[in-house]
């Protein structure tokens, strides 16, 4: 981030990069290539007890602030979690406690915020559906009211940690807009399929519903709330999403230059030549430009402000298209051997292709960009 940090935000970022450093190293993360889970719940639960999960929930409801910035606080904590490539679902249970801490009904999801923020519970964010759809108008997924309670019907795609959670935040249409709903994981008529991913520590899941019947207290935001209320939890994960690609292609960057400094031809550093000097440069350059594109929407977000819609997906636009091409050129610096099984580098190119696809890919966001200044 390039945000003067202060003492507090300083503290976090420190611990958070030495607990990831000395319990999620790469070889932890390799080991996890053959998890089905992908990690482990007390390493999890190791990890929320570190207290970033407060960061996501306001003062008034227990949560915790190191700026009075809720996006600039995470923001740190991705950041991080992109230079370790780190496993956990950090980014939907942030989403999830963020729309349960902002329900007007805050106060029947306690326990679950609660046992969530500590790592008991594992939260998942259910929000886009088959076909790529991450797009909230083109949902099929229905919530009908019924019998004093809702009925959900639908299907929900590329849920980080579907099939591992405890609870799901679903987002879904109603008859007259759209509405956000608790669903324990175990309810009669929730299927979970296991779907791959190219990052070694992420799982993502297919999730059905069919005539999951939910009492009305599953309301998490209602209709005249959710339309706002899942942009800004659209906003906040893009930019967070960012911030983490940030800090995985400065960590690739740091070991691509550590290589080069070893690596010798013709008797001397192949760092030392001016031709692969300038492109370092370019790049450095680049993955300063991806950082400041996303502070500047962070700052938007944090502000509220009338174009932190625009800045969020001009910073995912911007960050995931520099970040894919910035590390196949760290690849091609190393000679290749990025490319083996061995080097760790591979690792990071994966957690920067997936960020590409999830909640969006660059050409998307720029249509919507596109979309959005022609209606202004």
């Amino acid at each position: 981030m390039r945000f003067g940090l202060n003492e507090d935000q300083v503290l976090v970022r420190d611990t958070v990069r030495r607990f990831l450093e000395d319990e999620a190293p790469t070889t932890v993360i390799r080991a996890l290539h053959e998890n089905p889970a992908g990690v482990e719940s007390n390493w999890w639960r190791s990890a929320t007890a570190l207290g970033w999960a407060l960061l996501a929930l306001p003062e008034a409801g227990g949560g915790i602030t190191l700026s009075g910035g809720l996006g600039q606080d995470l923001a740190i904590v991705a950041e991080e979690f992109g230079r370790a490539v780190a496993p956990g679902a950090f980014l939907p249970t942030v989403l999830a406690l963020k729309a349960l801490a902002d329900s007007p009904y805050a106060e029947r999801f306690e326990d679950v915020i609660s046992a969530a923020t500590v790592g008991e519970r594992r939260l998942a964010y259910a929000f886009a559906e088959p076909g790529n759809c991450w797009t909230p108008r083109n949902w099929q997924a229905a919530a009908v009211p019924v019998n004093g309670g809702w009925r959900l019907d639908g299907t929900k795609a590329y849920v980080e940690a579907g099939n591992e959670a405890d609870v799901l935040v679903v987002s879904a249409r109603a008859p007259d807009g759209f509405v956000q709903l608790l669903v324990p994981a175990d309810t009669s008529g929730v299927e979970r399929h296991a779907g791959r991913s190219l990052d070694f520590t992420r799982r993502f899941a297919t999730l059905r519903f069919t005539s999951v019947e939910l009492m009305q207290t599953a309301l998490v935001t209602p209709v005249e709330h959710a339309e706002s209320a899942i942009e800004r939890q659209l906003q906040l994960a893009l930019l967070l999403q960012s911030a983490e690609t940030n800090g995985t292609v400065e960590k690739a960057f740091e070991l691509t230059v550590d290589y080069m400094k070893q690596r010798y031809a013709f008797g001397r550093p192949i760092a030392s030549y001016q031709a692969l000097k300038h492109r370092l440069a370019d790049m450095l350059v680049r993955i300063h430009s991806c950082m400041a594109t996303t502070d500047a929407g962070i700052d938007a977000f944090d502000q509220n402000a009338d174009n932190a819609h625009t800045l969020s997906r001009v910073a995912k636009a911007f960050v995931a298209a520099k970040a894919a091409a910035i590390v196949s050129d760290l690849v091609q610096m190393t000679g290749g051997i990025a490319v083996t099984w061995e080097h760790d580098l591979h690792l990071y190119e994966r957690r920067v292709a997936v960020n590409r696809a999830v909640f969006g890919t660059p050409e998307e966001h720029r249509l919507q960009i596109h979309q959005a200044l022609r209606t202004a």
